[in-house]
């Protein structure tokens, strides 16, 4: 596949979050819809009256825009594992041409509330089948769904290997500018932002008795106070990314797969999936590290129901600071 296609695909993605966010802004303007109604449980998900609007603008984009010479599988929370959808409809999935992961809203309960930002991601990959994982990722685009009271909404975006395409668009004007990405440059952990994720009650005590120990390790647990390491509990993988991007976190992960198996829990609903990780290509092509817990590049199907469990680093350095101990730990509480 050329980077010309690539990059076309791209652009393609961008026009097409830029259609979700507008239709979301519209839905929202319009008095009498709630978004926080709940309108179906599936495998994967609670899908809420936000998630279905969206959908719906999904399906009406690609049977309309998504060109017949680029055959493509979508998968996305909506969409049950099993249930082929491609584009154009009804292409065997044996003569698509690129499987592209999507979470419509990933940080539906922030937007739902209008709480904090939500984000739209996709991430575009080769089709290999059922083998597709996330290391096949081409193209990355993550779009952010903003509160009511925000002017701006941020994009971002990348082909493989090329680098990043960053920038903001002025709600008001709708004008599009350029946009400063860059990880925190940051040796240490100090009087900066980092943690661990614990969403929801379940294994909350187990996964912040992990990160305690982490910081213990470290050296900072108790120093100035403990005021030497700020915890941020941004729900939404996509949010962390663009945390850990833009330089605000320092360091950012979630191994709640193994704190509930260690507990007897199901994971099937309460962890990160495959299609909330679809961008972490995006900090990979920042320089900052993404991975597994144990270190190793992170080579789930994209599906929308497996867990996953992963780190991400604002660059070597602090990386390397804590894969060894974190490794270690984990191995001991879970």
């Amino acid at each position: 596949m050329k980077n010309t296609d690539l990059e076309k695909a791209r652009k393609l993605l961008c026009k097409l979050q830029n259609h979700i966010r507008d239709t979301l802004i519209t839905a929202r303007a319009k008095s009498g819809h709630t978004f926080s109604r709940i309108a179906a449980v599936t495998e994967a998900d609670t899908i809420y009256e936000v998630d279905k609007i969206t959908e719906e603008a999904i399906f009406a984009w690609f049977a309309k825009h998504w060109p017949k010479s680029c055959p493509v599988e979508l998968v996305m929370e909506g969409i049950e594992d099993g249930d082929d959808v491609t584009y154009p409809a009804n292409t065997p999935i044996k003569q698509t041409v690129f499987k592209l992961i999507f979470d419509p809203i990933d940080g539906t309960r922030n937007l739902m509330y209008d709480k904090r930002s939500a984000w739209i991601l996709t991430g575009l990959a080769l089709q290999k089948g059922k083998r597709t994982n996330l290391q096949d990722i081409v193209v990355s685009v993550m779009t952010e769904l903003s509160t009511s009271k925000m002017w701006r909404s941020d994009q971002i975006s990348a082909v493989k290997a090329q680098g990043l395409v960053a920038q903001a668009f002025n709600l008001q004007t709708r004008r599009w500018s350029k946009l400063a990405v860059r990880p925190s440059q940051a040796d240490n952990f100090e009087h900066g932002f980092a943690s661990i994720a614990r969403f929801f009650p379940e294994g909350k005590e187990l996964l912040g008795r992990i990160e305690e120990d982490l910081w213990k390790e470290i050296g900072l647990h108790g120093k100035n106070g403990g005021q030497l390491v700020f915890d941020d509990q941004y729900i939404t993988t996509g949010g962390q990314i663009y945390e850990l991007l833009i330089g605000h976190d320092r360091m950012l992960g979630d191994i709640r797969p193994m704190a509930y198996a260690k507990l007897g829990l199901s994971s099937a609903t309460l962890c990160c999936h495959p299609y909330d990780i679809c961008t972490a290509m995006l900090l990979e092509e920042a320089g900052g590290i993404i991975e597994g817990p144990d270190g190793k590049a992170l080579k789930s199907p994209l599906d929308t129901t497996t867990p996953i469990a992963w780190m991400g680093y604002a660059n070597t350095k602090l990386a390397k600071t804590v894969r060894p101990i974190l490794k270690r730990l984990i191995k001991e509480h879970c």
